[in-house]
């Protein structure tokens, strides 16, 4: 399959789960405390964790997405019908021009979105998960590829979650939220064991951020939507770049790959100068490890996602980021574009060697295809 000449992969494709998921998946010993998907609306992608519902509730929520989501739905009726499932994926994929894509959750976004969650059950959630989304993606007709789940709550979990949705699952990336967990930051020392992990395992660490839940997110001292969600996604994964890059992570383990995904590209060129701007000023003290300018780590491990309409990206070129942007659709979510995502991204005034990378090359590079 070709749109307009240019072969496409979703570097970042989302599923519905089912509401049932995590109640007919996990470990029986933790089924009492399953999440359970909430249906309120059309298209509700919320999830019950115990006594808290999330994303979390808003005005915002109430009076402005859950109707954008039920006035969108007359794109959706088809998948909606089949119950989401992964034939509904496929003709997606179809009607977008999608050759490939890999899936990160919906509803699974807010299931690990608290501080001190029980370390064993935020990994039964996990693996609960990864086992629906296997299932999921056999009924792909070799088109769909999973990003496993891991548990920030529990290292040792992570690690022994994260070989098992490469080695026995055949998953691309497992991806964890931008958000601090308990307090830590990304390069603190206890999460070193699971980067050498994911960095012998050879796929990329994702970040991915979702709606409101109980973790620090930037913006979340807004209480509407506008203001809450302008902030959330973008500047969490600049706040987690900085945390990885400067903090040090990439120069202890050089083979790792991450990537920052649904947070835009363009801020890019300018965080990077910032940091390089401080690395010259303070490194010597402050973070004496790092051997190269923050920026030469980003462009060597890093990739971020384009969106279709993001007509600032033309400048990731000029700064020489152009080998490090992955296209994404969001589909099914409230601010795709579906099912002209790959249309208006083809509108961009990017080069059509930019626009070949970014929708094919360095996804395909990022997840481990040939190009």
């Amino acid at each position: 399959m070709a749109k307009a000449g240019f072969k496409v992969m979703d570097s970042d494709m989302h599923i519905v789960e089912p509401v049932d998921l995590w109640e007919k998946y996990i470990d029986p010993a933790f089924k009492d405390r399953a999440p359970r998907g909430l249906s309120r609306h059309p298209r509700d992608l919320g999830v019950q964790v115990g006594e808290s519902v999330f994303p979390l509730p808003n005005r915002s929520y109430t009076n402005a997405i859950a109707p954008l989501m039920t006035g969108q739905q007359d794109i959706y009726t088809d998948a909606e019908a089949r119950h989401w499932d992964s034939s509904s994926q496929v003709t997606a994929m179809d009607h977008e021009g999608i050759d490939r894509a890999v899936l990160f959750p919906s509803r699974g976004l807010f299931t690990l979105g608290t501080d001190g969650m029980d370390p064993a059950l935020a990994t039964a959630i996990s693996r609960a998960y990864n086992d629906w989304l296997a299932e999921f993606c056999a009924g792909g007709s070799g088109r769909m590829f999973g990003a496993g789940m891991i548990p920030p709550h529990d290292i040792k979990g992570a690690i022994s979650e994260a070989r098992r949705a490469v080695n026995e699952l055949g998953f691309k990336t497992v991806f964890v939220r931008p958000n601090p967990v308990n307090g830590r930051n990304w390069h603190d020392a206890y999460y070193d064991p699971l980067w050498a992990e994911i960095e012998r395992l050879g796929v990329p660490l994702s970040f991915h951020e979702g709606g409101r839940v109980h973790l620090p997110q930037p913006g979340d001292n807004f209480d509407t939507h506008m203001l809450y969600h302008t902030c959330t996604h973008p500047m969490g994964m600049m706040l987690a770049a900085v945390d990885m890059v400067g903090g040090g992570v990439l120069e202890r383990f050089p083979g790792l790959t991450v990537a920052f995904l649904e947070g835009n590209c363009s801020w890019a060129p300018w965080l990077l100068w910032r940091l390089d701007e401080h690395y010259e000023m303070s490194a010597a003290y402050d973070h004496p490890d790092l051997t190269m300018a923050p920026s030469a780590y980003f462009r060597r491990q890093c990739y971020l996602s384009v969106e279709c309409d993001e007509t600032p990206a033309e400048i990731v070129s000029k700064y020489g980021l152009e080998d490090n942007v992955v296209f994404s659709t969001d589909y099914p979510h409230a601010d795709s574009k579906y099912p002209k995502a790959v249309e208006r991204f083809l509108e961009l005034p990017l080069s059509s060697q930019a626009k070949r990378k970014f929708l094919w090359d360095n996804c395909a590079k990022l997840y481990g295809f040939d190009v």
